[in-house]
C-alpha cells in the first residue's frame, strides 16, 4: 500500500444537538455560549464534538478528556488553531504520547463540517460548499496568482466556479497543514490546475519552511469540493481503519467516514 493515511469524517450542521455540549471543555463552552450566530455556534459545536469523538477513539481516551488547545500566535488568546496538547509528563507508550505524532484539522462551510486525522505529518483539510450566488470574480482576484487568473478566465463562464473552488480548497488545505492560515497571501501560493493532480507549483516568498507537501482532492455529497494536504511525512506508515470510501492521490490515502453517524451513536 502506498500513500500516507488520512481519515476524514464529514458531519452536518443539523447534527448539532444540545447533548453534545457535554463533550466540550470549559473554554469551548464559553466560546460556544458567546457565539451569537446560530449557524456558527452549531458548526463550532459539531466540529469540537466530532474532533473529540474521533481523537478519543484513536488515543483511547474519553472524548471529554482529549486535551485540545487553542492559542492565538498573535495575542495568546484561546482562539488559535486547535491542536492536541498531551500532558508533558505523559510516559512513552501511553495515550498521551500519541499527541506527538497525531495531527488533525477541522473545516466547515455552510452546512458541512469535516475533521481530518493523520499520523506522521501535519494535516490540513478544507471544504467549500458550492452555491450559485458566489462572487467568483471578487474571490479570484484575492486568491489566485496572475497565471491562475488567466487560466480561470480562459474557461467558459459556467466552468469558473467549480474550477475556482477546486483551486481554493487546495490552497487552504496547504496553508492549514503549514499552520499559517490566511496569514500568507493566497495569490503567492500557486497550485496545479483543477484537472491536474494536486501539487504546489510556487511557494510564497515569506515562508521560511517549505516542506514536502502531498495532497488529495475529495468531493462531498457528489458536489462540494474539498482537499487534504499533508506536510512533512513521518518515517513509518500506518494503515487507515477499514471501511469508508478510499481516495488515493498525490501521496495521500484518504479514507472517508460518516461523522453524522458517529455523533448520533455517541449517546450525548
Amino acid at each position: 500500500m502506498t500513500g500516507h493515511p488520512v481519515q476524514v469524517w464529514w458531519a452536518r450542521l443539523e447534527d448539532a444537538r444540545t447533548g453534545l455540549r457535554a463533550l466540550l471543555d470549559p473554554v469551548e463552552r464559553v466560546r460556544y455560549e458567546s457565539t451569537v450566530d446560530p449557524a456558527g455556534r452549531g458548526r463550532f459545536l459539531v466540529g469540537c464534538a466530532l474532533s473529540r469523538l474521533v481523537l478519543g477513539e484513536l488515543l483511547g481516551l474519553p472524548p471529554a478528556d482529549v486535551p485540545l488547545r487553542r492559542v492565538c500566535p498573535r495575542c495568546g488568546g484561546p482562539h488559535g488553531k486547535v491542536h492536541l496538547a498531551p500532558p508533558p509528563d505523559g510516559p512513552a507508550g501511553t495515550p498521551a504520547a500519541y499527541g506527538h505524532c497525531v495531527t488533525f484539522s477541522v473545516t466547515h462551510s455552510g452546512t458541512l463540517v469535516g475533521v481530518a486525522v493523520c499520523r506522521g505529518g501535519e494535516v490540513g483539510l478544507d471544504v467549500e460548499e458550492s452555491h450559485g450566488d458566489m462572487d467568483v470574480d471578487s474571490a479570484a482576484r484575492v486568491a489566485l496568482s496572475d497565471a491562475e487568473l488567466a487560466a480561470l478566465y480562459a474557461r467558459p463562464t459556467a466552468e469558473r466556479q467549480p474550477a475556482f473552488l477546486r483551486t481554493w480548497t487546495r490552497k487552504e488545505a496547504v496553508l492549514k497543514a503549514l499552520g499559517v492560515g490566511l496569514g500568507v497571501p493566497l495569490r503567492e501560493l500557486e497550485v496545479s490546475g483543477p484537472e491536474q493532480p494536486p501539487a504546489v507549483l510556487a511557494w510564497p516568498a515569506r515562508l521560511a519552511t517549505r516542506p514536502q507537501m502531498s495532497m488529495a482532492d475529495v468531493v462531498v455529497d457528489g458536489m462540494h469540493p474539498a482537499a487534504v494536504a499533508v506536510a512533512g511525512f513521518g518515517a513509518g506508515e500506518e494503515e487507515a481503519e477499514a471501511g469508508g470510501v478510499r481516495v488515493e492521490a498525490g501521496g495521500v490515502r484518504v479514507t472517508v467516514h460518516d461523522g453524522s453517524e458517529a455523533l448520533a451513536a455517541c449517546g450525548c
